[in-house]
């Protein structure tokens, strides 16, 4: 199922508002899931990575690993798909003072059920963290995972937990909210965890 182009999901409303408590300094209250995310592992074996190349608003190439990121992810909520979150520090380099959270949420369509996948339609966002600044494609069909292999997580406590490696690319950039600013995310490479049943 494709988005409208120009809408963007439900979900993005309600991370808008979750940055805008940030940035107006009200406390989260933080789950488990985000208790673990922020612990500064994202796989239980460390072996978590996120490579990215991003142009437009940002530019930098993002070379993060496991202690830099924080990741968490589970099925999309209409159940088509998967939604993989990756976060971790925008380098000086990107133009900006460094120290700002850079978060990546990644909608992979047709996953949820899929131990392996190619030319899987994906939707992209990209917050930063702390200024309001949200980038998103508003629709699976600007980016594309060539590449994406789930399996067990290695070491991991909880038999729910799984290990996605996925291989994309961008041909269409993503949007700030007012469409007056675009970023292009060209590639990206990533090892997340997400929570299924098993």
């Amino acid at each position: 199922m494709h988005a409208r182009p120009n809408a963007l999901p439900l979900w993005v409303s309600a991370a808008m508002l979750g940055m805008l408590n940030v940035a107006c300094g009200a406390a989260d209250r933080p789950t488990a899931a985000a208790a673990t995310a922020s612990s500064g592992q994202c796989l239980p074996d460390a072996s978590g990575f996120l490579r990215a190349q991003l142009r437009g608003a940002i530019n930098v190439d993002l070379d993060w690993h496991d202690a830099d990121i924080r990741c968490e992810g589970g099925p999309r909520p209409d159940g088509e798909g998967l939604r993989v979150t990756i976060a971790g520090p925008l380098p000086a380099s990107a133009g900006e003072q460094a120290g700002r959270t850079l978060r990546f949420v990644f909608g992979i369509d047709n996953a949820a059920s899929a131990t392996e996948g190619s030319a899987l339609a994906t939707n992209l966002t990209a917050i930063v963290e702390g200024e309001g600044a949200l980038y998103a494609t508003r629709g699976d069909d600007k980016c594309t995972v060539d590449h994406l292999q789930r399996r067990s997580a290695s070491n991991a406590a909880d038999a729910r937990e799984f290990r996605v490696d996925a291989r994309g690319f961008c041909l269409g950039p993503a949007s700030s909210i007012d469409g007056q600013t675009r970023l292009l995310v060209t590639t990206f490479d990533f090892a997340g965890r997400v929570s299924l049943e098993p």
